[in-house]
């Protein structure tokens, strides 16, 4: 088998063409391998072998054991990350040994990631014991390098050399070579070190200097008379010959070593040669005489080469950029270089393959990519070989320089993988995929350069380590960057483009959904852009709503055809035909063509196509209306239908491109490895060959994260719509009013009777719920009408100022500046300690000699007086920005060249607007200072909020440049975000929690375990249920990760990269409360983006388990052992806390049921979160994925006392989206617990910077308040039209989702909903006409809230909606009475 997926290329005689003849035969790589039975419950048991690790390998494959003589034996032992130099070193020591001269060599070889296993590190130290040699190399991973260290301490001073190569600073620390160490290393007196510190910063330079010096200090040092000076050398020469790494070369430097440092040897004067130098960066190419220093030197031996064919000469040949690690090529481990090499040049694309030796490829990308006379680029795409990001491999990166580099360049940057801590049988049969450390190192970081498409095209061989391709890998990798490279070759009027539009949940009125996104609006105006800009766009309507119309058939989803517009029937032998994946769809759906999409004899597909465009209706997952499927633990594949879209649009369509247009669809969250995907996942056989561009919310980081490593996407952010504040209206504006009498007149006799009023108008408001309100007409003492009357006033305000996105987002429409108020007073009212910029409140607080925190203490309790500043302190902030941003723009509105209004506005101190403004307040003395570098920063940023580029990174995308990568995230609290239009990225995921994460953490943490001691008799909670969203992980740099670990009583630990990979425990004493027990249940994101986060916090619960405490003040102990001693298991084992769903599936599947009505009672609904959520991650065996523990997850869950979830970010709240109560467990954990206690349910609200700890039924009774029953927001959506009225729709089922989960909706919201929406004549009108769909499903939901006993009303109020919803029916239908 392994010669087979090995066989490294032989090349024919003839031409090179024949060289894909592997990959033309359609094998699924699986073909290669040894059979294994298919069923799912097996694919586990096989990863499972051995230690449970992601690696079965050991040192044993790389030991070699000289034969007895009488020669001295020289012991070497290395460590290093990849396995590259494996061949080479034991190359050098087989052909020492057959020399038989000097000495003889043993020699045994350690991956970095085998020292995982206990038995293997053991042996390591074993090994050591006896060894005279230690050499490492590339050791960045620290809990690993920690161990290594260790190992090597105990035996530095017995070993006669060791040898560390560029690594984390305490393993270079070993270093020792005679009198020369690195002892001091990190500390500055290091004379060594000082020739590294030119920069300082950047590692990559710090490489490249390394790299200068090793070819000149050996020739300075020759001349120095001291030992000192000799060792170094040597020091410098080893590293020569290290990074030269072929056999000849490593046989030398064992013969330098051993010579000079072996004591049984020192006499015996073995000779070495110099080391043979290669390039230190040049361009490679198999087939080439030599290495190239010049460009035009390698194009002229290409365009003479006997065996290539005219085609491949010709100047019209697409020109593909490769970058590759020159330790492959020297060590002779380059079979996969040569196979990427050989396949694009088969399928006629010419090659300049580049490597570096350094850590830094920007200077060799600038140079040999770059045609120095005219500065344009002279490949068309790139695709980066080495895995790694482009400046700083795997230790420091500097992304701002590799993206410049990558912006010079302008083609699309893609980065593939080499398997490097997996075999390829070990990577296949990982439901994971991709070892989450290379994840980290080789998804993650060249993400942040604007890389894209982590497609593995090479397997290691565990015998001999060698990497070698994946045929069926490499085809689809090398056909990708064609493509790709295409795009920037064709004529814009001959390219073909597929816009992909989503129907979620599947109905009529749900066509073009996406998150903010006024959708058909935003593509009209792309298309008229294209349109001007020479595509071909025939036929594009005169207005988007014919658009509309023509795509759904009928005007808006409107009257007399049921269906959608079909612009194409597939037949089932020309589905199979073009589907080669077809068979592997019937295990779920049974034989094509089904009865999703299709007629009963041929497959449809929907949408409608103008000129080279073409705009269709992907179809949805097929199973969100069968309650039985939404019960498996593990996702179904596509269905027929929906894998005959893409078909249709790859094969017949012929699309050059296909655009999926807004957040989010089903494509990505199809079964499958999380990251590094076979050719048997099905986003992978689904995207096919088709480049990918894919318009994203920017405030959606982590599944813009998974679109980007599953189907492969250029994901483009777009701007969520402008924030405004909810504002007051009817009786909410009554009672302000009120307010405002009691506090003029509160003094005089009136004072009781405008109480009075307040209180039985705050009741009509409901607000009782909210605020303990006395009994109207109860005569109160002056201090306690004002501290109800505080208390009112302060939930009043906390409505009012709440942030609310208006309306929808339409692409290519930036808001104006006026509309930018909002956003940027909420970005001036957080501190950022890191840039020294103070916030506007806090600014004015100091004013009149208050402290901010103060102030929103005294508001949250109700004080009048604080209160009333604190309203005073927002107002004056908001009149001082709008001052400010209307001296920064013209008469229509726009902003106006921002930098020059500021020079001008700085420059003259007292006409600053703000100051201005402030001068009529009683906040006229605020330092100036502080505000001018305040209003300096937001003057840039209402530039990036009002600069517009996605529709013209868009047609970057489309003519195959580079598009330029970004942070997604919330623009409030991370403004780099802005300009929207940019290449959406996460974060290293190593580098959370930041130490300001948690800061944040602990308020919050303690403020819940305040407020659940208040409402709890005053005792803790024992455990708390909780979820870890990937995008809030990202927003807040993982504040609520931060919030787990400080429950549990721990804080993480930064090593010397800042990379988070440890925690530390926090004593007792200084915690102060006994260990809160948790259950995380981590979304299917935040697993997939954040699994080395998930092996911290198991490790962490279960060091916490295992330590020697007294069980009242360590509840985490008291479970396990409790759950060890029932389950009869290991403490550790029943310690397990991390939970999320089987990999490759998503959510609990509670959102489809509810969004579809598909199911029959709570129990259901609870049945799927618990089949579909509970699957543990084992830090003990991390490389088994994701494996189900139901019966831990549910007795760890029947002790909850509470649930907890975090809002971070004004634009989504609970009722925005239907995640939050798909992950909800408060129903579910009543009737798990043996006392049928229902839990606390918590929400922590950070969305503004005085951070809330609320009952969930407070947080859905202020979303409905100032949502879904605020006309400004209602309205705001009804401005869009058709999508208006399915916004309204959605709000209302997610809010039967939240009864259904918990059952904390109070009767009033429904009731109030219905006077709105229902009992409002005119408004009723406006949703029938505007989208019958939508309106329809509105009825239904009113009326299943009703019977599923959510919501008590008149019997008058069910009839009328009984009576619509057949009148709507009838119209939907065509029937007129």
């Amino acid at each position: 088998m392994a010669s087979l997926v090995s066989s490294p290329f032989t090349l024919p005689s003839s031409k090179a063409v024949n060289l894909s003849s592997l990959s033309q035969k359609k094998y699924l790589l699986h073909s290669f391998l040894p059979k294994r039975s298919t069923k799912t419950n097996q694919k586990f048991k096989c990863t499972a072998i051995g230690n449970g690790l992601f690696t079965q390998t050991t040192q044993e494959v790389r030991r070699i054991v000289p034969e007895k003589s009488n020669l001295t034996t020289v012991k070497v032992v290395y460590v290093v990350l990849e396995a590259q130099y494996q061949s080479s070193l034991s190359a050098a020591v087989q052909s020492l040994n057959k020399s038989n001269e000097h000495a003889s060599f043993e020699l045994v070889g350690y991956l970095v990631e085998e020292l995982r296993d206990e038995n293997n590190y053991n042996s390591l130290c074993k090994d050591l014991e006896d060894a005279n040699i230690f050499i490492g190399s590339l050791i960045f991973v620290e809990e690993l390098a920690l161990k290594v260290k260790a190992a090597v301490e105990k035996e530095r001073d017995r070993l006669d050399a060791v040898l560390v190569f560029p690594s984390m600073p305490e393993v270079m620390r070993l270093n020792k070579l005679g009198s020369f160490s690195m002892s001091q290393l990190g500390q500055s007196k290091s004379p060594f070190f000082q020739l590294f510190k030119k920069k300082g910063k950047s590692n990559a330079g710090f490489a490249d200097s390394m790299l200068k010096l090793v070819r000149t200090l050996p020739k300075v040092l020759k001349y120095l008379p001291s030992d000192k000076a000799q060792d170094a050398r040597l020091y410098i020469l080893s590293l020569q010959f290290w990074l030269g790494g072929s056999p000849d070369n490593l046989m030398n430097f064992l013969k330098m070593i051993s010579g000079s440092y072996v004591p049984a040897l020192k006499g015996a004067k073995i000779a070495y040669s110099e080391p043979v130098l290669y390039l230190d960066t040049g361009i490679w190419h198999p087939l080439a005489p030599c290495m190239y220093d010049d460009v035009k030197e390698y194009l002229n031996w290409y365009a003479t080469r006997r065996d290539a064919n005219e085609r491949l000469k010709s100047k019209d040949a697409p020109v593909i950029g490769l970058v590759l690690q020159r330790s492959h090529i020297v060590t002779g481990d380059e079979s996969h270089y040569v196979a990427v090499i050989m396949e694009l040049e088969a399928k006629g694309a010419k090659v300049i393959p580049i490597f570096a030796g350094g850590l830094d490829f920007s200077g060799p990308v600038e140079r040999y990519f770059i045609d120095p006379v005219t500065k344009k680029p002279m490949i068309n795409s790139v695709v980066s070989l080495t895995g790694f990001a482009l400046v700083g491999g795997p230790a420091r990166q500097d992304h701002p320089r590799a993206v410049e580099a990558l912006m010079k360049l302008d083609v699309p940057y893609i980065v593939a993988l080499p398997l490097v801590f997996q075999t390829t049988e070990e990577w296949l049969n990982s439901t994971l995929g991709l070892h989450p450390i290379q994840v980290a190192l080789q998804v993650a970081l060249p993400e942040l350069d604007g890389g894209m498409e982590p497609i593995v095209f090479s397997g290691r061989d565990p015998r001999t380590g060698k990497s070698h391709a994946l045929h069926n890998r490499v085809e689809q990798l090398c056909t990708r960057a064609i493509r790709w490279a295409e795009l920037k070759r064709k004529t814009k009027a001959d390219k073909r483009l597929a816009i992909t539009v989503f129907s979620f949940p599947p109905d009529k009125g749900n066509v073009g959904t996406a998150a903010y996104l006024n959708v058909f609006s935003s593509i009209y105006s792309v298309l008229k852009e294209l349109k001007r800009d020479g595509y071909n766009v025939d036929g594009l309507p005169e207005t988007s709503e014919a658009l509309i119309e023509e795509i759904i058939h009928d005007k808006e989803a409107q009257f007399d055809s049921p269906n959608l517009n079909v612009v194409y029937k597939m037949g089932v032998r020309e589905y199979k035909n073009l589907t080669p994946y077809a068979t592997a769809l019937e295990e779920n759906w049974g034989k094509p063509p089904g009865n999703l999409n299709s007629d009963g004899e041929n497959l449809l597909v929907y949408g409608k196509q103008y000129g080279n465009v073409f705009i269709g209706v992907q179809p949805t997952f097929g199973y969100e209306g069968d309650p039985m499927r939404l019960l498996f633990s593990k996702s179904a594949s596509p269905h027929h239908g929906f894998a005959a879209y893409y078909s249709y649009v790859e094969k017949i369509f012929k699309a050059d491109a296909v655009l999926h247009f807004g957040t989010h669809g089903s494509l990505e969250f199809m079964p499958g490895k999380q990251v590094g995907m076979s050719d048997a996942c099905f986003p992978d056989s689904l995207i096919g060959n088709i480049p990918n561009i894919y318009y994203y919310a920017a405030n959606n980081p982590s599944e813009a994260t998974v679109a980007k490593r599953r189907s492969y996407a250029n994901t483009i952010s777009y701007l969520t719509p402008p924030a405004e504040n909810a504002g007051l209206y009817k009786g909410l504006k009554q009672l302000s009013e009120l307010i405002s009498s009691y506090q003029s007149l509160k003094d005089s006799g009136r004072g009781q009777q405008i109480v009075s009023s307040i209180i039985s108008t705050a009741k009509q408001c409901n607000l009782d719920k909210d605020v303990d309100l006395p009994e109207e007409g109860v005569e109160l003492p002056q201090k306690e009408r004002d501290l109800v009357v505080g208390k009112v006033y302060s939930k009043i305000m906390e409505i009012e100022s709440r942030l609310l996105p208006c309306g929808l987002h339409v692409i290519g429409e930036p808001p104006t500046a006026m509309e930018a108020v909002a956003t940027l007073v909420n970005i001036a009212a957080l501190d950022r300690a890191e840039e020294e910029i103070s916030s506007l409140p806090s600014i004015l607080a100091q004013t009149v000699g208050r402290d901010i925190e103060d102030i929103y203490r005294g508001s949250d309790k109700g004080i009048l007086r604080d209160v009333e500043l604190l309203k005073q302190i927002t107002e004056t902030s908001r009149g001082a920005i709008t001052a400010f941003v209307e001296r920064s723009t013209n008469s229509k509105g726009q902003v106006v060249d921002v930098a020059d209004k500021l020079t001008s506005i700085l420059g003259f101190g007292v006409n600053e607007p703000w100051i201005q403004y402030l001068s009529n307040t009683k906040f006229y003395r605020a330092d100036r200072e502080k505000l001018r570098v305040l209003f300096q920063f937001l003057g840039e940023c209402l530039r990036l909020i009002v600069e517009d580029n996605e529709v013209g990174s868009l047609k970057q995308a489309l003519e195959g440049k580079y598009v330029e990568p970004g942070p997604g995230g919330d623009p409030i609290r991370n403004p780099k975000v802005l300009p929207t239009g940019k290449n959406i990225h996460a974060l290293d995921p190593q580098s959370i929690p930041t130490t300001a994460a948690m800061q944040s953490a602990k308020i919050v943490v303690e403020r819940l375990l305040e407020r659940q001691k208040i409402d709890n008799g005053g005792k803790y909670p024992e455990t708390v249920a909780l979820v870890l969203w990937g995008t809030d992980n990202i927003k807040t740099y993982g504040e609520s990760l931060a919030q787990v670990l400080w429950m549990i009583g721990v804080t993480p630990v930064t090593d010397t990269l800042g990379r988070v990979n440890r925690v530390e425990i926090v004593s007792l004493e200084e915690l102060g409360r006994p260990r809160i027990d948790v259950v995380v249940n981590c979304s299917g994101v935040f697993r997939d983006l954040f699994i080395n986060q998930m092996n911290l916090l198991d490790r962490a619960v279960k060091m916490v388990a295992e330590l020697d405490e007294p069980e009242e003040q360590n509840y985490v102990r008291k479970h396990a052992l409790e759950q060890a001693k029932e389950l009869g298991v290991e403490v550790r084992e029943a310690a397990s806390r991390i939970f999320s769903n089987a990999s490759g599936s998503y959510s609990s599947n509670i959102n489809l049921a509810v969004e579809n009505s598909s199911w029959n009672d709570e129990k259901q609904l609870q049945d799927m979160y618990l089949s579909r959520k509970s699957f543990a991650f084992d830090c003990d065996a991390p490389g088994v994925g994701m494996t189900e523990k139901r019966k831990i997850f549910e007795m760890a869950l029947s002790t909850a006392d509470a649930t907890f979830q975090n809002l971070d970010s004004s634009e989504i709240s609970l009722t925005d989206v239907s995640h939050y109560f798909d992950s909800d467990p408060t129903n579910l954990v009543q009737n798990l617990r043996k006392d049928g206690k229902k839990p606390s349910a918590y929400i922590a609200d950070t969305t503004t910077a005085n951070a809330q700890v609320r009952t969930l039924s407070e947080t859905v009774r202020l979303d409905a308040r100032t949502k879904l029953l605020n006309p400004k927001w209602y309205e705001g959506m009804l401005s869009s039209g058709y999508e208006g009225v399915r916004e309204i729709e959605k709000r209302l089922t997610n809010t039967v989702g939240w009864s259904a989960t918990s059952g904390q909706v109070d009767n009033w919201v429904y009731e109030e909903a219905n006077t709105t929406f229902i009992q409002d004549e005119e408004m009723l009108n406006r949703l029938m006409s505007t989208n019958p769909n939508s309106f329809r499903k509105l009825l239904q939901t009113f009326l299943e809230a009703n019977g599923r006993g959510y919501w008590e009303t008149s019997e008058e109020n069910i009839e009328k909606l009984r009576q619509l919803y057949s009148e709507v029916e009838d119209k939907i239908e065509g029937i007129d009475r």
